[in-house]
């Protein structure tokens, strides 16, 4: 007994060492917690303060231009954080479904352009003189939708895909009027390129910044990624109201002094959808035709390459890759050429849009004739980093020869129809990929055709029109 009374001090003194020593562990790593907290905190300040700094260099913060920088990166970081919080129900691809429902999602796709071009478009002219306030409503609408589609995922409602839809159509809503917008608040010296590219930059860093938010919130439910996107379209909302008064001034328009205005006035109006549609086209100047025809190249080209690849991946994995690997190469790929394209875009800003255009095409055709004679690992790989890097340098491309060249009376209908003639092509693109036949030369070959014949439409556009810049002035 007295033994056992003489260990019971040891072992007493031995766990309080212990305790003692995990309590201090403990609070290293406590420290160590809060330091890496601290050290995080000061790094997104720091880089906050250096996205700020180039938003607003080269005279971008005195003309205004930096607000609807940052502006746009907050609306594009809503929009992936609503993107995040739909993927899982009524927008996911369901690559392992049958082809049908791929063609029902295709539809699905178009239908706020059926909206958008004849309707939204000509509303947003209307209201020029009040820009601010208008690209306030589109994230404003955003917001309060994707309140009611936090409410109506958790409780399965049937607002689930009109309040969607709506914020679909609001979206691109939000672009045209902006893409409108910009001309007004160029800095002296400051390209369209240049403009539209460090805009497409600050979109770039505002998806992955919701992205990742809302991936974090969407692991308590979906309506938690969505309440996210609420609120930061809220704060989109605020900063487009306090744009530059010089969005709804006549003030600070460059580039329109010395076009030219097509004498439409006074003719009958064109009957029938067609007709009306031939006038349109007959009325834009040829610089903008050449542009929107490349476009809808590089975007078929995003289409077809989307289901095409995803389907034939599924049927005929190359050897020794999965079909789920290589289609995540091919669209990781194709993400790094949209990266890579915006900053190109920046950097090339002093070049003539025509030119970045014309140049981007032919890459895109040569890397699609690539993939069709030579097909592999590597030539898809290839092509899928052309396709985000042309689609990107064309789209900024053409946004400044829209910009440059058409009226300001009907600048906005004629983004909605470019944005409704790209969805279309990318929709022409996607059902040519369910299609055809899963034969890899047989797809990339009618593809590569495809984009030849672009090539030549647009060269002859410029051929058979008179070259001189021209406004649109439409109907």
């Amino acid at each position: 007994m007295p033994a056992e009374d003489d260990r019971r001090p040891g072992a007493s003194r031995g766990l309080r060492v212990g305790a003692s020593r995990a309590g201090r562990a403990g609070r290293a790593v406590g420290r160590g917690a809060v330091a890496g907290l601290r050290a995080a905190g000061r790094g997104g300040r720091a880089g906050a303060r250096r996205a700020r700094a180039y938003a607003q260099s080269e005279g971008a913060g005195e003309s205004g231009l930096s607000r609807v920088v940052e502006l746009h990166f907050v609306n594009l970081a809503g929009d992936a954080a609503l993107t995040v919080s739909l993927a899982g129900t009524i927008f996911a691809i369901p690559t392992d479904e049958a082809r049908g429902q791929v063609a029902q999602f295709l539809l699905l796709t178009m239908a706020p352009f059926v909206l958008l071009a004849p309707f939204v478009g000509p509303l947003l002219d209307r209201f020029r003189h009040g820009r601010r306030w208008a690209i306030g409503t589109t994230l404003a609408l955003r917001a309060f939708l994707c309140w009611v589609l936090a409410d109506a995922v958790s409780r399965d409602s049937a607002w689930l895909f009109p309040a969607a839809l709506g914020c679909l159509v609001a979206s691109k809503a939000y672009a045209v009027t902006r893409a409108s917008a910009v001309p007004r608040l160029l800095p002296p010296g400051f390209s369209l390129v240049n403009a539209n590219s460090r805009s497409a930059l600050a979109g770039v860093a505002g998806m992955a910044v919701g992205g990742l938010l809302a991936g974090g919130a969407a692991r308590f439910g979906p309506e938690w990624s969505l309440r996210l996107a609420f609120a930061i379209y809220v704060v989109g909302t605020v900063l487009a109201i306090r744009l530059p008064a010089r969005v709804d001034s006549a003030l600070g328009e460059r580039g329109l002094d010395d076009t030219i205005e097509l004498p439409v006035r006074g003719r009958a109006a064109p009957r029938g959808p067609l007709a009306r549609a031939r006038a349109r086209v007959a009325a834009l100047p040829t610089a903008v035709l050449v542009a929107l025809c490349s476009a809808m190249g590089t975007r078929l080209l995003i289409g077809f390459l989307t289901l095409f690849v995803a389907f034939l991946m599924r049927e005929h994995p190359l050897p020794g890759l999965s079909g789920t690997l290589t289609l995540a190469l091919v669209v990781g790929a194709a993400g790094i050429g949209n990266a890579l394209g915006t900053v190109i875009g920046n950097l090339l800003a002093q070049r003539r849009p025509e030119a970045i255009i014309s140049a981007a095409l032919l890459v895109t055709v040569a890397a699609a004739l690539a993939t069709a004679l030579f097909y592999s690992l590597w030539t898809l790989l290839a092509l899928g980093l052309v396709a985000g890097l042309s689609s990107q340098l064309v789209k900024v491309g053409t946004d400044a020869v829209v910009q440059r060249d058409v009226a300001e009376s009907v600048r906005t209908r004629v983004f909605a129809w470019v944005e409704t003639s790209l969805q279309v092509a990318w929709v022409v693109g996607g059902a040519i990929g369910i299609a055809l036949p899963l034969n890899p030369q047989l797809g990339f070959g009618v593809l590569a055709g495809l984009l030849v014949l672009v090539l030549l439409l647009s060269v002859w556009v410029r051929a058979s029109r008179v070259h001189h810049p021209a406004r649109a002035q439409t109907s």
